[in-house]
């Protein structure tokens, strides 16, 4: 099964991995799953370190080297998840969220994440 995880399951598995309910904790250690960050993610710390609403910098001055100790797959979104991520509901207004609901429903994957917000879109998340 392959999973994406959203940008706080990604941070705080780095950074405190105890937070993560045991069940995303174990998918994530598994070396059978397949995991991928999206490219929203890096995009979303950088503007939120930037403007001081996150403190990330470590994370994106060494996020490719994370990226390949953690096998995680890099999900550069294609143009039909873009134009899928606008034509959503406006349930949630977060660009970054609406584009990893969009790239979540279109290629049939799990999303690890706690907001509940991706519910009303019918996206298959996984919390618990």
């Amino acid at each position: 099964m392959t999973y994406l995880l959203d940008t706080h399951t990604l941070i705080w598995f780095l950074r405190r991995p105890e937070a993560l309910p045991a069940l995303v904790r174990s998918l994530i250690e598994d070396p059978e799953s397949t995991l991928a960050i999206s490219l929203a993610t890096p995009w979303e710390m950088s503007i939120k370190t930037s403007i001081g609403r996150l403190d990330a910098r470590d994370i994106l001055e060494d996020f490719e080297s994370i990226m390949a100790r953690g096998r995680f797959n890099l999900l550069v979104p294609t143009v039909s998840q873009v134009i899928h991520s606008g034509w959503l509901p406006w349930y949630h207004r977060d660009p970054f969220d609406r584009l990893l609901a969009a790239q979540t429903l279109e290629l049939g994957w799990s999303l690890l994440s706690k907001d509940t917000v991706f519910d009303a879109y019918g996206v298959r998340r996984l919390w618990s």
